[in-house]
C-alpha cells in the first residue's frame, strides 16, 4: 500500500508539469503555426532557397514531434497509469504492477528531458553533436579514463534512444583510447551537451599499477553542434592541408583515413571509420566546418576583438575551452563525482559513469540561464 500511494503522489506531480508544459508549448499557437509553415512549403518557389527550406522542415517535424504529438501521448501514458492504479487498489496484479511502473520510470524521464529542453534558447543548442574525448597524457591511466568517459556518454545517449556513430578513435598502447569522436546527430543534443565541455578529473586506485597506488587522470572533452545543411559556407581550400595514405599495392587491406588540418588555425581532424575514403574525407571536413564557424561560442575562445575574420586567425590566437577542470569524478577512498561549473554534487559515482548524468545538465543549463537573464536585468536597467 505504501508504494502505491508514493506512486500516486508521484503521478499527481507529474500531472502538474503536463499542465505547466500545457501552458509553455500553447498548442493552439503551434497547431496554427504548422498550418502557416504547410502553406509556405506550398508556395511554387520554395525549393528555391535549399538553406531556408530545410530549416522550415526542421521546425515543422519539432513542433509536430517533439512538441504537439508528444505532449498528447505524455497524457494518453498518465491516463493509463492512472486507470492501472485504480484497478490496483480494487485487487493485485503484478504484471500491472510491473506495467505501471515501467510507464511511469519513462514518462517521468521524457517529462524530465523536456524540462530541460526548454531551457535552450542559443541558436546552435538545436543542433547535433560532435563530442571529442582525448586523454590529456600518454599513459594507460589517462588513456582508459577517457575510454571510461567514451562510455558514459554512449550510455547516456542510448538511455535516451539516441543513434550514436563513433567517426573517429584511436586506441591506446596498452588500454583504453587516446581520442575518439561521437558523432549524435538527433536535435538539441548540442545544446544538451554543452555543459560537457572541459577537463574531467578522474581519482581512483590504478587498475594498471602492481601496488595499487591512487593515481589522478585527466581527459578533456569537447562538444561543438553539427552544421549540416542550415549553414552556406564553405572553407577555401587554400586554408586546407589533407592528408590519406598512398596506395601500395596490398589489396587485401585497404586504408581509408583521412587527415584534415585547417592551416591557419592548426586546428586538425582525423577520421578513419567510415567505409570509403570519400567518406572520411567528408566527414573531417563536417567535423572541421563545425569547429571553424563556432570558434566564438562554443569550443574555443578569441583573443581577438569581436568580428574578426577566420581568414585572420593565427594558432597562438586559439585558446581551447577543454583546457578548463569543468568535473571531478572521485572513487577512492570515497565515492564523489562534483560539477566545478555548479557545484551540484553526488555520491552516486557509479550511476554518473553509467550514463546518468542528466541532473549534471539541468543544473548548468538553469546556472546558465538565470545568469543570461540577470545580465539582461541589468542592461534594461541601465537603459
Amino acid at each position: 500500500m505504501l508504494e502505491l500511494l508514493n506512486i500516486k503522489i508521484e503521478v499527481e506531480k507529474l500531472s502538474n508539469i503536463l499542465g505547466k508544459a500545457e501552458d509553455c508549448l500553447d498548442l493552439q499557437y503551434l497547431t496554427a503555426r504548422i498550418q502557416y509553415l504547410n502553406q509556405v512549403i506550398a508556395q511554387p518557389d520554395f525549393w528555391n532557397n535549399p538553406t531556408r527550406a530545410y530549416e522550415v522542415l526542421q521546425e515543422i517535424e519539432y513542433s509536430i514531434f517533439y512538441k504537439h504529438q508528444k505532449y498528447q501521448r505524455w497524457c494518453s501514458i498518465l491516463e493509463d497509469i492512472k486507470a492501472a492504479l485504480e484497478l490496483l487498489e480494487l485487487s493485485a496484479d503484478e504484471q500491472l504492477w510491473q506495467e505501471v511502473q515501467s510507464n511511469l520510470t519513462q514518462l517521468q524521464q521524457e517529462l524530465e528531458t523536456a524540462e530541460i529542453r526548454q531551457l535552450l534558447s542559443d541558436p546552435h543548442d538545436k543542433k547535433g553533436a560532435f563530442l571529442t574525448i582525448t586523454a590529456e597524457v600518454d599513459n594507460a591511466d589517462s588513456q582508459y579514463w577517457a575510454y571510461m568517459l567514451l562510455q558514459m556518454y554512449c550510455r547516456w545517449g542510448k538511455s535516451h534512444n539516441y543513434p550514436l556513430d563513433i567517426v573517429e578513435i584511436s586506441e591506446g598502447n596498452e588500454a583504453g583510447i587516446k581520442y575518439a569522436t561521437l558523432e549524435i546527430t538527433t536535435r538539441y543534443v548540442y545544446g544538451y551537451l554543452k555543459s560537457e565541455t572541459g577537463t574531467h578529473q578522474l581519482q581512483q586506485i590504478s587498475p594498471f599499477d602492481i601496488i595499487n597506488s591512487l593515481r589522478t587522470s585527466f581527459a578533456s572533452v569537447e562538444v561543438i553542434p553539427i552544421l549540416g545543411e542550415s549553414v552556406e559556407w564553405e572553407i577555401p581550400e587554400k586554408d586546407l592541408e589533407i592528408t590519406w595514405p598512398r596506395y601500395r599495392g596490398n589489396v587485401n587491406h585497404v586504408e581509408t583515413w583521412v587527415n584534415m588540418v585547417h592551416i591557419r588555425t592548426g586546428i586538425s581532424v582525423f577520421c578513419d571509420q567510415e567505409r570509403s575514403l570519400m567518406q572520411n574525407k567528408e566527414k573531417a571536413l563536417a567535423i572541421l566546418k563545425s569547429k571553424l564557424f563556432t570558434m566564438p561560442t562554443t569550443g574555443y575562445a578569441y583573443a581577438l576583438p569581436q568580428g574578426v575574420q577566420i581568414d585572420k586567425i593565427q594558432p597562438r590566437q586559439i585558446k581551447p575551452l577543454s583546457n578548463k577542470l569543468i568535473r571531478e569524478y572521485i572513487l577512492h577512498p570515497y565515492t564523489k563525482v562534483k560539477d566545478l561549473h555548479t557545484n551540484v554534487e553526488t555520491p552516486a559515482a557509479t550511476e554518473v559513469l553509467d550514463g546518468k548524468i542528466d541532473f549534471f545538465i539541468k543544473a548548468y543549463l538553469q546556472q546558465l540561464n538565470h545568469t543570461t537573464s540577470m545580465t539582461q536585468e541589468a542592461l534594461d536597467n541601465s537603459k
